[in-house]
């Protein structure tokens, strides 16, 4: 059984939420309590990232690799076939989730793989570039965070609004970036992937920010092209972490996502028994 960190709140269907590759469960608080109040939530430093340690002998940092550490994270959690919403790395996660049929629905906020060879490239080198800061001297560190011009300039790469990260935020942020163990093999997985997987047949949501500096919009036109039957959305004034930038926004998509897939689950149930009806 895999050991995870985690923060859990609220009632009704489990609602898995998982952070992008060097962030933990935090990233996610500004949306919490309005989805607390409609779903059982769950939001977890994934194996390797905030407190939660690195993944066990015998697992990879692949897709395959990941699918089978979601898959025990939810027997963890005790949890069946959750929703599930992820931001980049979380996102790609999310939606392999649902093509594996581990998900009732999927929420990708701005997710990784939808690239091609160059775009890709230039993602992994800016992820790499935000972690040199992580990994800076201590002086460097505490200057970023302790400066708000530097600070914003540094955390701008994410947010298209870094001045609504507040020093605390960073500096834990930071720390995790600086101390997650899983961050350099899953780069190194990722330089061979983009999406190739099957279509998920449960309900899914892809939203964009419009200002994500890290993986561009333009990423979510090969989206579309490729998950036709997926729904699209785009995030005004948003960047690459949208979670912060418009947290009303970002719960809304989610909740929308989860509630199609219950209205969908709802009336397949309901057809049996429509059917008897007429048949008496």
């Amino acid at each position: 059984m895999i050991r995870i960190n985690f923060d859990r709140r609220g009632s009704g269907s489990p609602l898995v939420l998982l952070h992008g590759i060097g962030h933990r469960w935090q990233a996610w608080r500004p949306l919490l309590d309005q989805l607390a109040e409609h779903h059982d939530v769950i939001s977890v430093d994934m194996p390797g990232f905030g407190l939660s340690p690195a993944l066990p002998a015998g697992y990879q940092h692949d897709v395959q690799g990941s699918m089978r550490m979601l898959a025990d994270v939810f027997d963890t959690l005790g949890v069946e076939r959750p929703h599930i919403a992820g931001n980049s790395l979380g996102g790609l996660l999310s939606i392999e989730a649902a093509s594996h049929g581990l998900v009732r629905s999927t929420t990708a906020l701005s997710p990784a793989g939808f690239w091609d060879s160059r775009d890709r490239t230039r993602a992994l080198l800016t992820l790499r570039m935000i972690r040199s800061g992580a990994l800076a001297p201590g002086a460097i560190r505490s200057l970023l965070v302790d400066n708000g011009r530097l600070r914003a300039g540094t955390l701008g790469v994410l947010y298209a609004h870094p001045d609504r990260i507040d020093r605390i935020s960073a500096i834990g942020d930071m720390t995790a970036l600086r101390e997650s163990v899983s961050f350099t093999p899953t780069i190194r997985a990722g330089r061979g992937y983009a999406w190739a997987g099957t279509p998920p047949t449960v309900p899914v949501t892809i939203a964009w920010g419009d200002k994500d500096r890290v993986l561009p919009p333009r990423q979510a036109q090969r989206a579309a092209r490729l998950l036709p039957a997926a729904h699209h959305v785009t995030l005004p004034d948003c960047g690459h972490v949208p979670m912060s930038d418009n947290p009303e926004l970002c719960a809304r998509t989610i909740l929308d996502t989860c509630a199609w897939a219950e209205r969908e689950a709802a009336a397949t149930h309901a057809e049996p028994r429509e059917a008897a009806d007429n048949t008496s």
